[in-house]
């Protein structure tokens, strides 16, 4: 599993669209699947931006899906005149159903849940997967994270494996605490290393927003996808993490 905010395929500060290199790098990582956010579904550009920055025809999580995911599922945020952006699901498995949950409370801070259920061949077992990109503000995120438990605790039954994974903006950690106590998740990277991986910004990274929680499967490994070819892309870390059901 990998989950990834891209910054709308542009690197720091904007200076260069890196949507191939950021297709290359997941490519790479052998995922079986990967959460996206910052994902632009249409994204119009003009002769002069187009001859600039290269944009794909297609839809951006369409392009990085390719011929390595063709499951895959998408969901709008931000809706506005030139394109839209939002959370994005690829898949080696078959979705099963997906369903976008909108948790905006600002016009200017357009922010959703993707849930959706893949089907694991070979075992009868459904995986419940939920994408999630939250509000900067702890006000935001505490009614965010309410309507994100009352959606897991009513569609999501006890006996069926789940991973929640995205960009929480919890740098606080208190949506963590949250998580644990009200639906007992845990998070990859902090039951293996100890701590929450620091994901932002990705040169330097100080803040902790960027999680894979999960319930119902065993974590094997979890590391941060910073190093390399990773910090000339977005300007958030990736995180990929390997289970066991």
């Amino acid at each position: 599993m990998l989950t990834y905010n891209i910054h709308k395929g542009f690197c720091t500060g904007n200076r260069r669209f890196v949507l191939e290199g950021i297709r290359e790098r997941i490519v790479e990582s052998g995922a079986d699947v990967v959460f996206l956010q910052e994902v632009h579904g249409w994204a119009h550009a003009s002769p002069r931006r187009q001859k600039r920055f290269s944009y794909p025809e297609e839809p951006h999580f369409e392009y990085l899906a390719d011929q390595v995911w063709p499951h895959y599922a998408y969901a709008r945020n931000a809706i506005y005149r030139k394109g839209d952006h939002g959370n994005a699901l690829l898949s080696r498995f078959p979705i099963v159903s997906t369903e976008n949950i909108d948790v905006s409370l600002f016009p200017r801070s357009s922010r959703s849940i993707l849930h959706s259920v893949l089907a694991l061949p070979g075992s009868g077992t459904r995986l419940h997967t939920l994408c999630v990109h939250l509000g900067l503000l702890e006000r935001e995120r505490r009614t965010q994270l309410a309507t994100l438990v009352r959606r897991i605790e009513a569609h999501v039954p006890h006996d069926e494996p789940l991973i929640l994974a995205g960009d929480f903006n919890d740098w606080r950690q208190r949506g963590a605490q949250y998580l644990q106590s009200q639906l007992g998740l845990e998070e990859a990277f902090l039951a293996l290393q100890g701590r929450h991986a620091r994901t932002f910004p990705v040169w330097a990274p100080v803040f902790p927003v960027d999680r894979i929680y999960y319930r119902g499967v065993q974590p094997i490994s979890c590391q941060r996808l910073r190093d390399g070819h990773w910090r000339d892309l977005s300007d958030h870390a990736a995180l990929l993490a390997q289970f066991a059901l």
